[in-house]
């Protein structure tokens, strides 16, 4: 009975485990980029699809790894843009992009402003126009919680200058 318990639970953690780290391939961070920059290239012409960057995935990896001890949103002050996302347990890719897409509501183009109080950069980021490139990482930290980072070339949020 209980080689077939411990059967059990080697199945359940197999099915469980791919569908958790298949949220964190180059493939969905890139895909969860694209479905914002395709939502705004339908109504302004010239988004194009970012496309993953392994040196930018190594800056991130990098950085991310500095990050583990404290899981801090501390920005790396690098030469990308940059994105950060952090949660006390498990966070996927896709769950950080969305996180970050999300700020969409908090946009006004027409003044190109975020609604006081409230931040809109991380979303503005996704969608920067002149940005082609991403690379992303994810750690787990020594406290248990997730960071993850995307970096971006050429950086957004250009101070004066509209996403698109």
């Amino acid at each position: 009975m209980g080689l077939v318990k411990i059967f059990l639970f080697c199945g359940f953690c197999i099915t469980i485990l791919p569908s958790s780290l298949a949220q964190d391939s180059p493939q969905h961070y890139v895909d969860a980029h694209n479905i914002a920059r395709s939502q705004v290239s339908a109504v302004q012409v010239g988004i194009k699809p970012i496309q993953w960057d392994e040196e930018l995935a190594n800056y991130a990896t990098q950085y991310a790894n500095e990050r583990s001890n404290d899981c801090q949103l501390l920005h790396s002050n690098g030469p990308y843009g940059e994105n950060l996302a952090m949660h006390p347990s498990e966070m996927t890719g896709i769950e950080a992009v969305q996180m970050w897409v999300d700020e969409q509501q908090f946009y006004d183009y027409a003044s190109n402003t975020c609604t006081e109080g409230k931040m809109c950069g991380h979303y503005t980021q996704v969608v920067w126009q002149n940005t082609t490139k991403v690379g992303c990482a994810k750690v787990r930290c020594n406290n248990g919680g997730t960071f993850i980072t995307c970096n971006y070339d050429p950086p957004g949020n250009v101070i004066g200058e509209w996403p698109y």
